[in-house]
């Protein structure tokens, strides 16, 4: 409690005296956040906030000639590329679902019944995490490449298989374009299973084979449920990562064949550096980021604890 000068009153109930008191308290902390904070505002909200003022806009390069309303919305949404693009988001959607989604899951559950080499083996699943994303890319390039003589392809040769056109075949592009972003990032989400894993107490399996469950009950019973907050999580992020695909079908197909890699944000980047068309490039980059808010919403009403869901 702070002391006043003999004959002096202090108001601590004025809007005056709680900002300095906030001040006090918490000036370190903003001065610690404002580096970050001026980087994030010059390389995130600037171009943000400029990108949504020339969508609405006429444009020569990235200079704004004048008002244009939702013009250039229409057009992207009139054309039939856009409509591509946002089936093939949601094809991939389904693919990472398919293969990204469940793997970590799988890995998890299996990594957790290791006894030996337990260290060595989780290096083994992580490292593709940590190597670069390019490099992985243009890495499956090559082994999904449809030429006769690439890697694959020898295989299935030997193996006594026809050829593949693999990257050259339309049905097979979009889920092959997972199985990289897979091998890259499910060593990282298996690492999180497994930590939810750990954290289960080994009373309530021991409980369980007491009562006679077997291995399918046990994990129905009991593991799931305990995984239940972590599965909800890191769905939601893979769901806002998966609209977010650009340099892998960039790298592997350049959005082909025929567009049927293309995605949201790769059209967006072929609308200005293919057409110079700036602001059917910045429209596609708001409705994309729409989306992601709006999952990003979905995200954090999900993720909020039960005791602030009480308060509200």
């Amino acid at each position: 409690m702070e002391k006043s000068l003999p004959g002096k009153i202090i108001d601590r109930t004025g809007h005056s005296y709680k900002i300095k008191r906030y001040l006090r308290k918490n000036l370190g902390g903003w001065l610690i956040m404002l580096p970050g904070l001026v980087l994030f505002t010059f390389f995130v909200w600037k171009p943000l906030f400029h990108n949504i003022i020339m969508s609405f806009s006429h444009t020569t390069g990235l200079k704004i000639n004048g008002f244009a309303g939702f013009t250039y919305y229409r057009e992207v949404f009139n054309d039939p590329m856009f409509l591509d693009a946002l089936l093939n988001t949601f094809k991939y959607l389904f693919w990472s679902i398919i293969i990204g989604f469940f793997i970590p899951i799988i890995l998890g559950l299996l990594l957790s019944e290791v006894v030996h080499f337990r260290g060595l083996i989780r290096l083994g699943i992580y490292f593709p995490s940590i190597v670069s994303g390019i490099a992985v890319v243009i890495m499956w390039s090559y082994l999904f490449d449809p030429n006769p003589g690439a890697v694959l392809n020898q295989v299935l040769k030997h193996l006594g298989f026809n050829y593949s056109q693999f990257l050259s075949n339309p049905k097979l592009t979009i889920p092959l374009i997972v199985v990289t972003m897979t091998w890259r990032g499910a060593g990282a989400t298996t690492l999180i299973y497994l930590s939810s894993l750990q954290n289960i107490s080994t009373s309530q399996y021991e409980a369980a084979r007491i009562d006679g469950a077997n291995w399918f009950n046990r994990l129905r019973y009991v593991t799931l449920p305990h995984l239940k907050p972590t599965i909800r999580m890191l769905f939601i992020l893979q769901v806002i990562s998966v609209f977010q695909v650009f340099y892998e079908p960039l790298v592997m197909t350049d959005g082909g064949p025929n567009g049927a890699s293309m995605s949201l944000l790769l059209l967006s980047y072929k609308y200005y550096f293919d057409s110079m068309e700036a602001s059917k490039s910045a429209a596609v980059a708001v409705f994309l980021a729409l989306i992601i808010i709006v999952l990003t919403l979905i995200y954090l009403r999900i993720s909020r604890p039960k005791s602030e869901e009480k308060n509200v």
